[in-house]
């Protein structure tokens, strides 16, 4: 993969040295001010652009990432400030950000480890509002079988803590190796496994308790068809 030479010097500054290659943290990212707009924003999204999953709901912006193509939809101007100030810092690698998944996440709701898989460029951008969450990370389940079973637990690698406001960037091994998840819990407490406390102003001890969190998840859909393209075929 093209390594992220792009990256604005402005960003450098972010880079978490304590987690594999290649994490950014930004705290307060966005003011106080413009978390409350975009929650605002969410909530008054027409309730047909909800989908209820087990353990969140969600909200689809930019169109349907499809391996033959996402049939891309212009997104709203609340979203797309935001996204071309992220692309602006080369996230993406000189490419702008078309497409943004809105996770909601009550208290004791979480998400499964996972990875994000092709139809995206290789790096994945989040700005979270509303609450904090610690995002986990794991290897995945390997093809060959150890001494060890190969548990949850035991493929656990270490932790992010993040904040409201701030804006999170993964790429590299930490987009293509790993996998991420969110525990299922009401209190999160801190251990020396979260990798940037200190960045995120937490120290080790710490037991937050969680609200309701808005994630905007900012990406780029490489492989995009025009609407026109799709006329007549099945």
């Amino acid at each position: 993969m093209e390594h992220p030479s792009s990256i604005v010097e402005e960003l450098r500054q972010f880079v978490l040295t304590d987690a594999p290659p290649t994490v950014y943290y930004i705290p307060d990212f966005i003011s106080e001010e413009e978390e409350a707009y975009l929650l605002q924003q969410v909530y008054k999204s027409p309730k047909i652009k909800w989908t209820q999953l087990s353990g969140r709901r969600l909200q689809n912006w930019g169109g349907l990432p499809h391996p033959r193509g996402m049939v891309g939809e212009r997104l709203p101007d609340w979203l797309l400030k935001h996204c071309e100030k992220i692309s602006s810092l080369g996230a993406f690698c000189g490419k702008t950000a078309n497409h943004v998944l809105v996770n909601e996440y009550k208290p004791g709701e979480g998400i499964m480890p996972h990875e994000d898989g092709p139809l995206y460029h290789p790096t994945v951008t989040t700005i979270s509002l509303g609450s904090h969450t610690l995002l986990d990370f794991y290897t995945p389940v390997s093809g060959t079988e150890g001494d060890a079973p190969q548990t949850e637990e035991n493929r656990y690698q270490f932790s992010l803590l993040v904040r409201p406001r701030s804006l999170l960037i993964l790429q590299d091994d930490m987009y293509q190796r790993l996998l991420h998840g969110i525990r299922g819990c009401d209190q999160d407490t801190l251990t020396d496994k979260v990798v940037n406390l200190s960045a995120a102003k937490a120290v080790s001890g710490d037991t937050l308790t969680r609200g309701t969190r808005v994630s905007l998840t900012i990406r780029h859909v490489p492989k995009v068809m025009k609407a026109k393209l799709m006329l007549g075929k099945k």
